[in-house]
């Protein structure tokens, strides 16, 4: 390998970009002589991973690929901890020769990538089976501990890009597993019934002149009845069982009329085959379930939309850590092993082990991807003393973090768990859809019974057949996936743009705000306030202790003007007592003296000018002159909502002069300064009172009462905790452009919603009527049904294709 470039100027300048990894190259390249080629690397890392892949007679790789592999590195993960007893005992299984275990990496971004890992494996000693899957990001290893640790074939996957992660409890992977084989099989059970018992329904159905033999007819029904039993028994028990729940609780739903509806014709079927009658319908009961399965499963995958997003933050969080020692040596740990106060050390491409603050000295920045978190694709600058997350990835070079929260109280966790009650919401509009479904169920029982009487008075020999049609073409199984597949997509979609709903019936009311009020700080501005000026009125205080007094006031008030404050060091003084009094300030003791700081009327009884003062309440200390910057996207997402025929108003706490420098940046027109929160809720409830539905956009302590009394609210993703509980839906990040996404989200959603009401309860008025005339038979009617469901649910699943504004830039 050659690693300085020198030489080669034309070479470097039109490769760019890295061989392996397609990163873009440094200013001094790393060379070697591939494949009777020279390439660039961006790293040893890679060029080492490529020069292995060539002497392996791997370099085919190169050629297969549809998508660049990760980068390598500098230094590899230390892998020893996956030796651990302990941690193969939770994450391993004994197999014939050995242990086997199924793990994650990040780095497999095409099938190219899993022919390399199947095939470099396979090399490795001790090695006994192994597969990787290109779509999951799962690699299964089965090894001989008698003959290699589990580290080795590891450190073969790191160094050629593939990071391993734990790919949580073997227990639960196998239980997932089992559950998705064992819905697979139930549906080619009925797929393959369905198929063969119609084939022989075919033959029965042709015979127009029944010219066919007695024993003959009676062969093919029993043949019918055996391919059919298992179908109702085994692929139909999800209905079964479900139906059997419902009538436990006293209630008539679904499951009972498709349980109802199979049984009848089975039942009525066999008993016609065994007293020799003229028809059978065994081919309807068939159809019934594997259609019927069909829409359940992909009903299920609309749910795994929303589901993935909590696998996905699930395991963001790496099952180990490395911890720095007193000593300055290092050690890794499992993530339980990490306590609040130690110092973590992340390496550059792995995750953040637990929240923390960034340390290092002033020119120690670092960048982090929190696209899982907050939805935005662009790495984040940090500086030593900011916050970093759990799940977040480090980039370009490694960190170091005193960790703060660790486990279930990391902000990682917090989200997760917000998405899972989002999941288990049951909206208004889903539960309504619920009870029309269950009345339905209850009217159409005596509508059967009328049918059937009236048929067998008619024509008898068609009574049963054209009750058993109703039965089935009437189940109101469109209508009850109608609303909830639709939701389900919908806050799939949500959770990806980075906006997550927290009470049930948010997405229904954002469809239909017509006016949106922001706060300014820490909303429209982008939550770092700069301090432009100073001035001390008090002769016993300098400029230093002046800012020491401030910054102890806002440590902990959770409001973004507190970062203009930040100070620390050794003068940095504490403060006891603190409050927060909204919409005014903040007052506590330092150094057993009151202070407060806010509004000038509530600080120093002065004449409120804009800026922020320092008082004991009567007489004034110092003045601060701070200056707010709009967010990046602010003008743009103003812009969206604007064309999404919304009203925008901005109702801030701070004085006039800042909040129509603001407005004149974002070119906003209804603006109203000094507003309390008893003010904003006011103007709330003044657009309220003329019909307007308004959503409530802040993040403050201060915003809490606003929040809980708009038609709908968004609380930012780094605001303070009590906003949190009083919005209805939350950001994961501070991006803007999440709001109008998440509107035009709403608005899909409400139209597909009623899309699929619309389309089920037309169904439902045509298909009653023409099953009663006996105009429909009753494998007809199973295909109708099914057809109608699969329907309902494939419009679902359009939402997650919805492109929002978010994300057509």
């Amino acid at each position: 390998m050659v690693a300085d470039p020198a030489g080669s100027p034309a070479f470097t300048a039109a490769t760019g970009t890295c061989h392996h990894c397609g990163e873009a190259l440094p200013a001094q390249p790393h060379l070697a002589a591939l494949g009777g080629g020279m390439h660039a690397f961006c790293c040893h890392g890679c060029a080492a991973a490529a020069e292995w892949i060539a002497s392996a007679d791997l370099d085919g790789y190169y050629r297969l690929r549809s998508a660049n592999a990760a980068r390598v590195g500098e230094d590899l993960p230390d892998l020893a901890v996956w030796d651990r007893a302990d941690v193969q005992a939770e994450h391993s299984r004994q197999v014939t020769g050995g242990r086997e275990i199924t793990l994650l990496t990040d780095g497999m971004r095409c099938a190219a990538c899993a022919w390399l890992i199947d095939r470099a494996l396979a090399r490795e000693p001790g090695v006994i089976d192994c597969g990787a899957n290109a779509v999951t990001g799962r690699i299964r290893i089965a090894w001989d501990p008698a003959r290699t640790a589990l580290s080795a074939p590891l450190r073969r996957l790191a160094m050629l890009g593939y990071r391993p992660y734990l790919a949580g409890s073997e227990a639960a992977e196998r239980q997932r597993t089992r559950e998705r084989r064992r819905w697979l099989l139930r549906l080619g059970i009925a797929g393959l019934g369905m198929l063969q018992a119609m084939m022989l329904a075919e033959a029965l159905y042709l015979d127009f002149n029944s010219t066919m033999p007695v024993p003959t007819r009676d062969f093919f029904r029993w043949l019918t009845f055996l391919l059919c039993t298992p179908v109702v028994f085994y692929s139909g028990w999800p209905f079964l069982s479900g139906a059997m729940r419902e009538l436990r609780e006293r209630r008539l739903g679904m499951d009972v009329l498709i349980a109802s509806s199979t049984l009848l014709a089975y039942l009525a079927s066999l008993l016609e085959t065994l007293r020799g009658g003229p028809h059978v319908w065994y081919d309807a009961a068939v159809m019934f379930v594997f259609l019927l399965l069909a829409a359940r499963m992909l009903e299920q995958r609309a749910r795994s939309v929303a589901s993935a997003q909590v696998d996905a933050l699930a395991r963001a969080r790496p099952a180990f850590a490395t911890r720095e020692l007193a000593d300055g040596r290092r050690e890794s740990v499992p993530l339980a092993a990490l306590d609040v106060g130690d110092v973590a050390c992340v390496a550059a491409g792995e995750a953040v082990p637990a929240d923390g603050v960034l340390l290092g000295d002033g020119d120690d920045e670092a960048w982090f991807e929190e696209a899982l978190l907050t939805g935005e694709s662009a790495p984040v600058r940090k500086q030593p003393g900011e916050p970093v997350y759990a799940g977040t990835v480090c980039r370009e070079r490694p960190a170091r973090l005193r960790v703060a929260l660790t486990g279930t109280a990391t902000r990682l966790s917090q989200l997760a768990r917000l998405v899972e009650q989002a999941q288990e919401h049951r909206p208004a509009l889903a539960r309504l859809a619920d009870r029309i479904g269950s009345r339905f169920v209850l009217a159409l029982l005596p509508v059967a019974l009328a049918v059937f009487a009236g048929w067998w008075h008619y024509q008898p020999g068609r009574a049963l057949e054209v009750t058993l049609a109703l039965l089935v073409i009437s189940c109101p199984c469109a209508l009850s996936l109608s609303v909830p597949a639709a939701l389900a997509t919908a806050h799939g979609a949500l959770a990806r743009i980075g906006l997550l709903a927290v009470r049930p019936d948010a997405m229904d009311t954002l469809a239909r705000a017509t006016d949106i009020v922001f706060d300014k700080t820490g909303t429209l501005s982008d939550g770092r306030p700069v301090l432009a000026a100073t001035q001390v009125l008090d002769a016993s205080l300098d400029t230093p202790t002046a800012l020491d007094i401030a910054a102890a006031l806002e440590r902990d008030s959770g409001h973004p003007l507190a970062a203009a404050f930040a100070r620390g060091g050794a003068g940095a003084l504490a403060a006891t007592q603190v409050e927060a009094v909204p919409g005014r300030g903040v007052q506590g003791l330092v150094d057993g003296r009151h202070w407060r700081l806010g509004r000038a009327d509530f600080a120093a009884a002065q004449p409120d000018d804009g800026a922020l003062w320092l008082g004991d309440g009567q007489r004034a200390a110092a003045r601060f002159v701070l200056e707010e910057r709009a967010r990046d996207d602010a003008a743009q997402a103003l812009a969206a909502l604007r064309a999404q025929g919304l009203r925008v108003h901005l109702a801030s706490g701070d004085g006039e002069a800042a909040v129509q420098r603001m407005a004149a940046t974002l070119g906003l027109d209804d603006t109203h300064a000094r507003q309390s929160p008893e003010d904003k809720l006011e103007l709330v409830r003044r657009l309220q009172a003329e019909g307007r539905v308004v959503a409530m956009v802040g993040d403050g302590l201060n915003d809490a009462p606003v929040l809980a009394g708009a038609d709908v609210s968004i609380a930012m993703g780094e605001g303070a905790s009590l906003a949190h509980r009083a919005a209805d839906l939350v950001t994961t990040g501070g991006g803007l452009r999440r709001i109008p996404a998440a509107i035009a989200l709403a608005r899909a959603t409400q139209r597909i919603i009623g899309q699929n009401l619309a389309w089920a309860t037309g169904y439902n008025l045509l298909a009653l009527p023409l099953a009663a005339a006996g105009w429909v038979t009753p494998w007809l009617a199973a295909l109708g049904m099914a057809l109608s469901s699969l329907i309902v649910t494939l419009n679902a699943l359009r939402l997650a294709r919805v492109k929002t504004p978010m994300e057509a830039t």
